[in-house]
């Protein structure tokens, strides 16, 4: 069988190591460097890296979870799959309905966020247009879509160098501790730690591209680690770039912090670049977000856990194009409502209850199986559970009815997945 064979689903495996870790970077650098760090440094103040440290942590055990369990069941739907598989089926029905509600709310904030960097007075027919165009990249092949996301990335890293430069040249701000020698706020590091896990969770879409990935039981576990790894890279020096330019007040208001981080510190010539760059991450993110989730309707409806026909796969160009077009109409309606900071705590709650899923599957795997040592799963789901709970009180409650609706839904359809 060729490696580009189609896998037992009908999807083309075209995806080497490189491709993935180039997804996953997509979804993660796009989404938290531009759009968690001033909400995070509002929670956390000038404990802000501590805060990213905890994140660090806790997505750490979360990645390595995630590749173990994707290198042992190497299909589409990520979470949802290693639920129903190692814990029951409400629980895997659980994990795929927070994270395509969760990621769905993602992308609608991902695609304001073009909006409002482009065209601050269009924000809304700009990101609609957005999601509409990368809806259609995704339907031309997932091949395509990652080599799209190679040249955005090759972009917005250049990009965030010249930040990174800008604001250890020019900045004078403190970069540690709270302002006033004030001592650390634990519930708002914890806090900020939570939002920042919003930037940290775009390695979830390697796991989800399971079966377009070549070789998956060798790729996932190399791709995931290496993504996190040059991801946690970039997000700290721009963390310290931005609070020495800035300061943890000055970031935590800043609605584009980035770009008030240049021009405080005296390089207002790279302005207009970093808003371009902005929205160019803000469109990785994006495709990629588009990418995973519906790769997970796809799989949930095949489980007969979303309606059925999600599930077909183009004769052709074998991509789930019904799971693409319905997630793409999902975003449109939501961008007519969201707002980028409610949507990264709605998000970051439903993506941490997801994982603190997956390192409880990953917790029942044997030695034979690939199984991690028990304390790295055991942090993971301790640490996903209480960074969700630490999440803005709107947050935490929308979350719960959401979770609580998802479980009206898998009970209605017990009856329906009986007769398969």
């Amino acid at each position: 069988m060729s490696p580009t064979d189609p896998s037992p689903g009908g999807l083309a495996r075209r995806l080497g190591t490189g491709d993935a870790v180039v997804v996953g970077l997509g979804a993660m650098i796009g989404a938290g460097v531009f759009a968690a760090f001033a909400p995070a440094a509002a929670a956390a103040g000038g404990w802000l890296l501590a805060a990213l440290g905890v994140a660090a942590v806790v997505a750490y055990c979360n990645a390595m979870s995630s590749a173990r369990l994707a290198a042992r069941y190497p299909e589409s739907g990520g979470t949802y799959v290693y639920g129903r598989q190692r814990l029951g089926d409400l629980w895997g029905h659980l994990a795929g309905w927070g994270f395509v509600v969760g990621k769905t709310a993602s992308c609608a904030a991902m695609a304001l966020t073009v909006g409002s960097y482009l065209a601050p007075g269009y924000a809304r027919p700009v990101a609609v247009a957005a999601v509409v165009a990368l809806t259609a990249l995704n339907l031309f092949g997932v091949h395509r879509s990652a080599l799209a996301t190679r040249i955005i990335i090759g972009v917005v890293l250049v990009v965030l160098a010249a930040v990174v430069v800008a604001g250890l040249l020019g900045g004078t701000g403190p970069v540690v501790g709270a302002a006033g020698g004030a001592p650390v706020d634990g519930w708002g590091v914890l806090q900020g730690a939570g939002l920042l896990f919003f930037a940290f969770a775009g390695y979830a879409r390697i796991a989800t591209l399971g079966e377009e990935v070549r070789d998956p039981r060798r790729t996932i576990p190399q791709a995931i680690p290496i993504a996190l790894g040059i991801a946690l890279t970039v997000y700290a020096l721009v963390a310290i770039a931005a609070l020495r330019a800035l300061g943890p007040a000055g970031l935590a208001g800043a609605p584009a912090p980035l770009a008030a981080a240049v021009s405080q510190a005296g390089a207002g010539w790279l302005t207009p670049v970093v808003r371009i760059g902005a929205a160019t991450a803000a469109l990785g993110a994006l495709l990629a977000l588009i990418l995973g989730v519906s790769r997970t309707v796809f799989a949930m409806s095949r489980g007969r856990h979303l309606p059925a026909g999600l599930d077909a796969v183009h004769p052709r160009r074998q991509v789930p194009h019904r799971a693409e077009i319905a997630v793409g109409v999902a975003v449109v309606a939501l961008v007519c409502v969201a707002d980028l900071r409610e949507a990264i705590g709605f998000s970051s709650f439903g993506v941490l209850i997801y994982y603190a899923v997956a390192n409880a599957a990953a917790l029942t795997l044997r030695r034979d199986e690939g199984a991690l040592p028990k304390p790295v799963p055991v942090v993971g789901i301790s640490g996903c559970l209480l960074l969700a709970a630490t999440l803005p009180g709107t947050a935490v409650l929308a979350g719960l009815a959401v979770f609580a609706v998802g479980a009206v839904v898998w009970w209605a359809g017990r009856g329906v997945r009986a007769r398969r």
